[in-house]
């Protein structure tokens, strides 16, 4: 797990995904979250817009990011 650090005190998962290199576009960050590929805090989360604040977990294939503040 690596430490990605974010300027204001949210994010929006799918900007995160793009922050954190997770995924490539916001295309992908779409089609991942809609098949369920991706977890917060150890829950599947469908949606793309979920506010992120500092602490939460990120997973998707292996991979995963925790938010923390700047």
């Amino acid at each position: 797990m690596y430490d990605i650090p974010i300027r204001d005190g949210s994010i929006r998962l799918g900007q995160f995904l793009k922050l954190a290199n997770l995924i490539d576009s916001g295309a992908e960050a779409k089609g991942v979250i809609a098949d369920g590929r991706v977890s917060v805090n150890g829950e599947v989360e469908d949606r793309r817009g979920r506010q992120l604040e500092p602490g939460d977990v990120v997973e998707i294939g292996g991979q995963s990011a925790r938010v923390t503040a700047e």
